[in-house]
């Protein structure tokens, strides 16, 4: 039987009960809030992060792990299962170079090291790594459990709205007058994370009807699939709204057990508070 022990890092949106039922080791991404640098999960939550982020003098910089983190990461399970193999999946790398840190990691470790780019992050970065998870308790080989992992990469998706442009401002990915003038004129944006993994605008409005009109037109276009797996809700500090969210879904896909989470670091980074995300995989 296959040994395949799962690794993967904090931008991922797993419950407690799902680290532990399937002992997937992760990987904490650092965060510097004005002068004090984190790890993400370990000394700062993400909850505590969304209200350290709200008075901090200067936006929030997030980084991936170290090479040497990876490292001490993978020698560790080798050495606890050495005849183990680990499967490490990871945010994307339009979002952050973590997966091509842990690959020069994996070049330096006697461990037998396959990596994975997820091509998204929090919740749908999930799906794969719990399907991988899965598979692993299952005994399936590598090859088997890639097959499937990449499957469900090319069936997950990722839709943001947020109602604040000063992050992106701050983050450099807006003009300053841009964002003068979209805060003054009331604009919510639509985003999605696209094919190569970066986050793309795609709607601008003004108001909340703006995001309202967004999430309808993400929740029409999820029923036009013939199956819905699995759906997730992400929030910025917003939890009434994300659970409202949670259950309009839930009475259109009454079977399927919607998790409602906060969102890490690195994407409310982008967003600000105020973010909501609906992430699904679907055939």
């Amino acid at each position: 039987m296959t040994n395949i022990k799962i690794v993967t890092d904090s931008a991922v949106a797993l419950t407690h009960e799902e680290i532990e039922q399937y002992d997937i080791t992760v990987v904490p991404l650092t965060v510097q809030i004005d002068e004090t640098v984190y790890e993400d999960g370990v000394t700062i939550q993400r909850d505590e992060f969304l209200e350290k982020m709200k008075v901090s003098h200067s936006l929030p910089k997030t980084s991936q792990p170290s090479i040497g983190k990876f490292q001490v990461v993978y020698d560790e399970i080798h050495k606890k299962n050495p005849d183990s193999e680990i499967l490490s999946l990871h945010i994307s790398s339009g979002l952050s170079g973590t997966v091509h840190a842990a690959e020069q990691a994996a070049a330096l470790t006697s461990a037998k090291i396959t990596t994975f780019d997820t091509l998204n992050a929090d919740r749908s970065q999930a799906f794969p790594v719990l399907v991988a998870a899965r598979m692993a308790q299952a005994g399936e080989s590598m090859a088997t459990i890639m097959a499937a992992i990449e499957k469900v990469r090319s069936e997950s998706r990722t839709f943001l709205s947020f109602t604040s442009l000063d992050n992106m401002v701050a983050g450099g990915r807006l003009s300053k007058t841009s964002g003068m003038i979209g805060n003054l004129l009331n604009i919510k944006v639509g985003a999605i994370v696209d094919e190569k993994g970066s986050v793309e605008v795609v709607s601008k409005g003004r108001g909340m009807k703006a995001i309202a009109k967004f999430n309808d037109e993400v929740i029409a276009k999820m029923q036009e699939y013939s199956e819905m797996m699995v759906i997730g809700i992400s929030h910025a500090g917003i939890p009434e709204v994300a659970e409202k969210m949670a259950t309009r879904l839930n009475n259109i896909w009454p079977n399927i057990n919607i998790v409602v989470m906060s969102t890490g670091p690195i994407i409310s980074t982008h967003t600000g508070v105020g973010a909501l995300a609906i992430l699904y995989h679907a055939r």
